[in-house]
Order: C-alpha cells, then structure tokens, then sequence
C-alpha cells in the first residue's frame, strides 16, 4: 500500500470518531483531529451556472471550505490528484421510499372477509384508514446499506424518504445514502408532507376510486380546519392534530399521471395550498395546463420499453398512444424546459437504477441542457425542502456531498466516488477501469507500442510492438498489478525485458523491471486514443442527430391531430334541417354559424370570406344529440361508500377516451356522466361537451349546466349478485332508509349551517351532505337509477317527504306501469328502447316503453349507458317509430331537444334556433336511418368530426403506426431490450362497472 492509501485510510478511519453524535460516550481518548482534503486539478462544478478548471475543491470537518482555480493544497490537508477528473455535487432525490418498511396492498373486500365499513385502527386516530398524516418517516427510518449502495453509484448522496401508505401519508425525513447510526444519517427529521389519490394499506370500504380519494382529502382539510377551530373539544382525532402540524412544511403529491396532476391542482386552489408534485413522465402531453399551474415538478426517467413489434399480428395489439409515447417520453425534460417550468429530476421510479445514466443522457441528447440537468438533480431538489443553504452546490459552508466522475457525467462518464458529509465511498476504483487498448510503452529511453486486448479482464492478451515488428510478449493484470515480458528484438528470443508495475489514479502503467542485462530500470506505459475516434464520434453523434422524431398529437390517444380544432364561421347551405321548433322540417335551408351561436336561419344567406362554406344539399342538419345517461369519458365509475354523494364524476374525467370521438362520429355532442348504481346515493355527475382534442379536464365541462347527481334502486344497490357481501342495505326495504335517513341528516345540517351566528365552534362541513341539502332546497338534481314501479313510487314518496321533485328516472323499465304518477310528481323519464331480460328486475319491460310514457305527458329521453350504444342513439331512437309509431319529429327530440330539457340546458342546446350554441349534425341520409353517417359534428361552431378529416386522420395512424413500428425494430436490432405486447383491457364502463384505481 503507497503511503498515501495509507495516510487516506488512517484518516478516514479516525475520522469517524470525529463525525460521531457528541451525546454519545467515547470508549477512550477522543481524537481531535480534522478530516482535511485537498482535491486538486479537478474540473469542479461549484453550481450548474459555475465551472472552475484546474481547481483545488477543499473540504474540512465534513463541509466545504472553498473551490480555487489553482488553488494551493493547505498546509494539513491530504491531497488527492483528481488530474482529468470531474466533481460535482451530489444528487438529491425528493420521492424515495429508502429504509421505509414494505407497505401491503389493502383491500376493502374478500371472499373470506366482510367489507370494513368503519376504521380498524382502535388508536385515537384518523375515520378513515388512509389518512396517515401522524406518520413519520424519521421514526420508521432503517440504513439499508445495500440499497443505499445503488444509490450511491448513481451519484446521489441525500434524499427524501416517505412512506408510501394512503391519501395523507404524514412526513417524510431527509437522510443521506452513507453508513452510520441513523442519528447520523438523518438531516432533517421533518422534511415535507406527501399525499397520493391511492388506498394503501387501508382495507376500509371507501373510497376505492380515484374521485373517492379526491373526496377524502378535500372532507380531510375542511375536517382539519374545524378541528382547530374547535371541533377538537368533542374528540380527540390524533391524526388532524399531526395533519395540521405539517401544512407548514413542502407539501408534495405523488401523482399516477398528468391526469392526477391536474385533479391535485383543483385540490391545491380550493384550499391555497402549493404543492410540488412527482409526475409520470408524461407531462409533455399535457404542457399548457402544467404552465398555467405555475407549479414545481419532481419527473421521472424512468422511460417505456420497446415492444416486440416482429409479429405484425402483435404489432397490431400495440396501442397508439403507447407506440407514441415510447417515442416521444425521452423528450418529456427537454419540452419541460421548453416552458420553463420549473422541475426536479427522480431515480425513484426505474425498475433498475442501472438504467439511470442512459436515460438522463438520452433526455440530454434530446435537448435537455447539462445546466438544466445538473440543476434538477442538486439545486432545484435542495430548493424545494428549504436545504439550500446546506445543499445542492459546492459553495462555501456546504455539506461536502459530492461525486468524482471519470469524465462529463452527462457525456460518458462513470461516478468514480461519492463523498457524503466528507466521508469516502468508493463506486469504482479507478485503477480498475478497463485497461484494454494501445499504450505508448517507454522503457527507459526506448520507445514501443503495447496492445492490451480481449474479451474481458481475465483473457487479455498482450503484445509489444517495435517499428511495426511484434516482439514475443507475456504478461498478466491482477489486483491493479501487471507483470509484462519481451524480447527486446526478434532476433536473441533468449533475451527478455522483465517489467513490474501497478495502474496509478490516471489510468497510467508505471514500474520498475529488469533489462536484458539483469540491470534495474523504470518504465511507464500510458493509453493512447486512437486516429480517428474523436472524428469518428463525431460522425456518428451527427448521425444520431438526424433521428426523426413524430410530433404531439392532441388528444394523446387514436385519432388525435397534431392540432387542435379552431372555431369558424361556418355556413350550411340548401340542407334539410330539423328545428325540434314550431317551424318543424325546414327543406332547402341554409343556417349560419357563427361565433359558437347559431346566427342565422335562412334561405340564400351570404357569409363573410373567411366563412367557411358547406354544401348541404341532399343532406340533413339536426340538433346534436345528446346523451342522458354515459359513462363514456371517465377514468372510474363507482365508489362504494353506501352514500358517495360527496364523489364528483368531474374528478375523474378522461379527455383522452377514443369513445368520445366515436361518438362524436355518431353525432353526439353532449352528454351526462353518471356515477354508476353500486349505492343508493352515487357521485355527483358531470355534463360535458366532446371537445375532442382537449387535453385539460375542464374544458369538456358543460359551462353553467345545473349540477346533478346519481341516485340508484333495485339489485345493484341491494348487492343481489354480491351474495358475500355484508354492506348494508341488502334489501329495498333498506334502501329507502338509507334515503329517509341522508335526507334526515341533510335537512338537519342545513338548518345547523344557516342558524351559526358566528360565535363559537362552526358547524362541521360535511361535503356528503352538503350534496344531500342542495337536493332538498332545488340546487342539485337527481337523475336515478331504476326498474320497478314499487321503487320507483317509493322514491317520489321519499321526495315529497322533503318537498322536492326527481328529476329523471333513468333506465326506468317499468316507466309504463307509473308514468301517470310521474307525470303529476314533475319526474322526466331516461330510458332504453329495447333492452330487456338481462336480469330479474327487467323482465317486464317492453319495446313501447318509451312513447307509453310520451303520451302521458313526460318529457322522455333514449339513452345509452353503453360506449357502443352512445354513438347509435338515432337508430335507438327510430326504434320507437317502428314499435309505437311515434312520429320522427318526436323520436329524434328524445335525443335531442328532451335530454336538453332534463338536463335543464334546453336554453343553450337541443333545437335549431339562432342564438343557442352551435351544437348541430349534418347527416348524410335521413337522420333516423341505419344509413345515416354524420358529414360533420360540430360543437360551439368547431368541427370536430368530418368524414373527410376523419380518412385524413386515418391514414395519418396508419403512417406514423408503420413508422414507429419500424423505428422499434431498429431499435431492437442496435440491442435494445423489447418486451412482449399486453393487449389492453378496453372498459366499455356501465352503471355496474367497479373499476378499483
């Protein structure tokens, strides 16, 4: 061992003693002694925006003194030559889950278990078993130098550590990836709170879904905010307490996808909170809404898989959207930073840590700057946990957290060690780096070329040269020592030179040996780069940068368009159009769009030059249709809680689903989206406009629609195919209690809320039954779920108890048998044209159901409740001209006009009529045929469906499908890993669809 390996492991050793806890008794004599470095000829990267060349980084008790260019190596300090090497500070993670116990799935119900109604935690904590805001990470905290090691090799030295357990999951602690007591490694005992829209462990009933989460966490803060009112002196909620302690801190959400993101956002702007979220991966696709958040990102590399694309039946299975995403995700930091949003960067998410330097340097080839990297892996982190002025750069003062790397870190270098409060840790030795290639071989005076080749350490192979001449050669490496002999010339083979030396820090060969006449020499051997490499790197980084890449398509899914829809004046000339007015069928009739309204109504009307000009003729301009009943859009459908009223369907909107555009090819361009029927009380519904091409939730919403909920009666509720279950109600008896008794409480709740003057502690909000009172005073509607005359008068029963009206009956099979006592309660009907038989409770329906009920007065609407029905509700609709000889006027306004009117939207959509929305079908055929096919759908004077946009659209897939196909077989071919094609599950979601998030 040199003396200096020596003197460096001496103080290394000692110098735990001086970095041990002061409370802690010395088993005898203390050592006072600094641990003193003095790391010189280094390319120091002090910040992302400073660089010193040739600089002397020194570091003394575990903190940064200073960063010199050319700085003089301190009296005291041991000086290690990093001559060629790089140093920059050490990474920080801010989502990990290092030295966290193993959180285990919950699950609200098993074959062998009854549901878990109430808490199963006997503490004074939390309702609810997926709020965990007591838990802190630092008292759960355990080093696992394994893992800790993995880490370690990818450079980072400090992260933040949480566990990953439910809806609130308490603190997180800040430890760094060194050995020690965990008094040591701990920075920061509270570092941030951290939420998710995830279970965890809880095995409680609610919620399962992900509008479910969101409604916890939005009751958890209002339940916060009036416990510290107050509302502590009835209880005593351990959990609240430890929840309210915490706002103080960063407050982070770890989020599923971009989706996520943007629900958390509602969350944060409801109650004034900054989150910093942990993203997905996948925020390019969505970069408009991220920027209008002015919010701070933690973002994954972890980037997709290749598919094995070999098979085309296989290649076939592969989704759009995935085949562009494997694309495209690598240029997710670089689009980021694009929009100077602001983000950190997080190894949390790769299967393999291995996969980390690929990843970040494929971003970087890609566009992500150096500057940029490094900032989101050490300044932006340590800025986010209010650290940096202990972390993120090498500046003054600074815990000596930092990495030497064998080269740029972001090119091709490889993290040689990682420092961490001052104390060594070896990743790679760097006399162990490959010594494979040609040195230039000096013995003495005497100059030779040395090849050093083979497949790998233990089968090198060795040969000198002289002018060109290969000379007899043996040699071997072991333990960074090398043995080599030669003959000096070809002629005297008995003559050999007897070489002995060791590969110092620089990857150099040096020594001592013996000549040809037994007499000691000193010789060296240092790598040369080979002609041509640089030019030749060059070449092929030019090549590279040529790869094509496709462009963004919105929505990210099929038949999405590399631009967005754009309103336009529109005029349809000399078409058939169908008012739903007094004016009935107009024939040859022109109609003008125009901002968004309908305009005019007319024959022979003019437009401007920018108008766009449609020819109608033959063809047949009606209303768009609109669709009571859908679960068409949604990421889930049911949560399980026996009344969910407090869950909002607006939560979980997807305006990536393919069915909206199929359904817009159908002619629908409104639709309600109902909670499905797996309680008595449901989720509040959404109405939405499919604004194919929105990437934002919100801008589907239907802007000032009335706000409706989803009630439900009969065997979904009662749980008749759940013969396991334990859940009350079970029976319909029950069922109406569960009404008599929300409604009770609501009525109650309200009177408590209006009555509070103002002293005192306020009365709890409850947002279950903040829903409920808006039923009972007329602000929120019901649209319910239903099948049998008894259920259905017993609800209108139910609802003259409390002096309001159902809204609609939906389904309603049995409508026929009560529709005069519909008709005089004010409840509208939602019902299917012919479905019947499909369970117990509908085998009295019958085809003429719906225009029985028409002739009684009610307003009466075909629905779907079915992604395939919903783009063919015209033909649903013609179906009551054939069974009951209805007229075509009246059976088109039952998906038109009627639906328009239950909704309470009749004002703004529904009919032709200038000044409503201009919401409106050109049909190819009659529009009740089954040869009808929508020319154009047209929603707020945008076209977003047309035949010809749609073959256009079409071939586009079909292109770009070819091209990524054929880029993922290159792709394999230059050694990428694929995996095989999962086909995916595609939900067709209806009332009873349990769809756990």
């Amino acid at each position: 061992m040199s003396k200096f390996n020596y003197l460096l492991l001496s103080l290394l050793i000692l110098g735990k003693m001086v970095f041990a806890q002061e409370t802690f008794t010395i088993n005898g004599i203390k050592d006072h002694r600094n641990l003193y470095y003095a790391f010189t000829h280094a390319t120091v990267h002090v910040s992302p925006q400073q660089i010193i060349e040739n600089a002397t980084l020194i570091i003394k008790e575990g903190k940064v003194v200073s960063v010199i260019k050319n700085g003089e190596v301190p009296k005291g300090a041991a000086e290690i030559n990093v001559d060629g090497k790089h140093i920059y500070p050490s990474f920080i993670d801010t989502n990990s889950n290092y030295g966290m116990p193993e959180v285990k799935s919950g699950s609200f119900w098993t074959f062998s278990e009854p549901e878990k109604i109430g808490s199963q935690n006997p503490k004074a904590y939390n309702a609810n078993d997926a709020i965990h805001a007591n838990t802190s990470a630092s008292e759960l905290f355990k080093a696992d130098e394994t893992e800790a090691k993995s880490w370690r090799s990818i450079g980072f030295g400090t992260a933040v550590t949480f566990q990953a357990d439910g809806v609130s999951r308490g603190t997180s602690a800040l430890v760094t990836f060194g050995k020690g007591k965990a008094n040591d490694l701990i920075l920061k005992s509270e570092a941030a709170a951290h939420y998710a829209f995830d279970k965890g462990s809880s095995k409680q009933m609610y919620p399962v879904s992900t509008m479910g989460y969101v409604a916890l966490l939005r009751q958890t803060y209002y339940d916060a905010d009036w416990y510290a009112k107050g509302g502590n002196k009835a209880f005593t909620d351990i959990t609240l307490e430890a929840f309210n302690k915490t706002q103080s801190l960063p407050q982070f959400f770890d989020t599923k996808d971009v989706f996520d993101v943007l629900r958390a956002a509602k969350i944060a702007k409801e109650f004034n909170k900054q989150y910093i979220y942990v993203g997905n991966g996948d925020e390019y696709q969505n970069l408009a809404a991220l920027k209008e958040l002015s919010s701070n990102l933690i973002i994954p590399v972890d980037f997709p898989q290749a598919f094995n694309v070999k098979d085309p039946l296989d290649a076939r299975n592969a989704s759009f959207s995935d085949l562009k995403h494997w694309e495209l995700a690598p240029s997710n930091l670089k689009m980021l930073a694009d929009e100077n949003i602001t983000f950190s960067i997080t190894a949390s998410k790769l299967d393999k840590t291995s996969d980390f330097f690929k990843n970040l340097r494929l971003a970087i080839k890609r566009g992500l700057s150096e500057e940029k990297a490094l900032a989101a892996l050490t300044t932006v982190p340590a800025s986010y946990i209010n650290e940096q002025d202990r972390l993120g750069t090498l500046e003054k003062g600074k815990i000596a957290n930092f990495i030497i790397t064998s080269d740029n870190i972001f090119e091709k270098g490889d993290v040689l060690e990682n420092w961490i409060k001052g104390k060594r840790f070896v990743v790679k030795h760097w006399n162990k780096n490959d010594v494979r290639g040609t040195y230039q071989l000096t013995v003495q005076e005497q100059k030779y070329l040395l090849d050093i080749t083979g497949e790998n350490i233990s089968s090198l192979k060795y040969v000198v040269k002289k002018d060109s001449t290969k000379l007899t050669t043996n040699g071997s490496f072991q333990n960074d020592l090398i043995t080599l002999t030669f003959t000096q010339d070809t002629t005297k083979k008995a003559n050999r030179v007897r070489l002995s030396g060791w590969l110092d820090y620089e990857g150099k060969f040096t020594g001592e040996g013996k000549d040809i006449n037994n007499q000691w020499i000193s010789w060296s051997a240092v790598k040369q780069e080979k002609e041509g490499k640089k030019e030749i790197a060059k070449s092929k980084d030019k090549e590279e940068s040529k790869e094509e890449i496709g462009q963004l398509i919105y929505p990210f899914a099929a038949y999405g368009d590399t631009e967005t829809a754009k309103q336009e004046s529109i005029l349809i000339q000399n078409a058939t159009v169908w008012t739903n007015e007094a004016e009935g069928i107009l024939e040859n009739t022109d109609v003008l769009l125009k901002d968004g309204k309908i305009a005019k109504i007319g024959k022979g009307l003019k437009g401007s030059k920018k108008t766009k000009v449609i020819d109608g003729t033959g063809q047949h301009l009606t209303a768009g249709i609109i669709d009571e009943h859908s679960h068409i859009a949604l990421f889930s459908v049911n949560d399980v809680a026996v009344m969910s009223s407090m869950v909002r369907m607006e939560d979980v909107l997807n305006p990536h689903d393919v069915h909206m555009y199929r359904q817009l090819a159908g002619g629908v361009t409104s639709a309600q989206l109902l909670h499905g029927s797996a309680n008595p009380v449901g989720g509040q519904s959404a109405i939405i406009k499919l604004r194919w091409g929105k990437s934002n939730p919100e801008d589907l919403l239907f802007e000032g629609a009335d706000p409706f909920i989803k009630f439900a009666l009969g065997e979904n509720v009662k749980r008749s195919s759940w013969p396991m279950s334990h859940r009350f109600p079970q029976t319909r008896m029950g069922v109406e209690a569960v009404f008599m008794d929300g409604f009770s409480r609501a009525k109650k709740y309200r009177e408590d809320q209006n009555s509070f003057d103002g002293n005192g502690v306020p009365p709890r909000k409850d947002l279950q039954l903040d829903a409920l009172a808006e039923i009972i005073y007329k602000e929120r509607f019901i649209s319910c779920h239903s099948y049998v005359q008894s259920e259905i008068n017993m609800l209108m029963h139910v609802a003259d108890e409390f002096d309001f009206n159902i809204n609609t009956f939906t389904h309603i099979l049995e409508g026929y048998k009560v529709a005069d006592k519909m008709k005089a309660h004010g409840a509208g009907a939602s019902t299917f044209s012919d479905w019947w038989t499909y369970k117990f409770e509908v085998y009295e329906a019958i085809p003429q159901n719906a225009a029985l009920m028409a002739n009684q007065g009610l307003t009466v609407v075909i629905n779907s409740d079915d992604a395939e029905m919903g783009r063919r509700l015209n033909q649903e609709a013609s179906k009551s001209v054939k069974y009951a000889d209805m007229s075509e006027e009246e059976a088109l306004k039952m998906v038109t006009l009627n639906p328009a009117k239950l909704l309470h939207i009749d004002n703004q959509v529904g009919s032709i009529k200038v000044g409503k929305s201009a919401d409106v079908v050109l049909w190819t055929d009659h529009p009740l045929s089954i040869y009808a096919k929508s020319a154009f759908t047209i929603i707020d004077g945008t076209v977003y469906f047309s035949l010809e946009n749609d073959q256009k659209l079409r071939q586009q897939m079909n292109e770009e499908r070819n091209r990524l196909v054929q880029k993922m077989q290159q792709a394999e071919k230059n050694g990428e890993k694929v995996k095989d094609i999962a086909p995916k599950m595609t939900h067709h979601m209806h009332c009873d669809h349990l769809n756990l998030d």
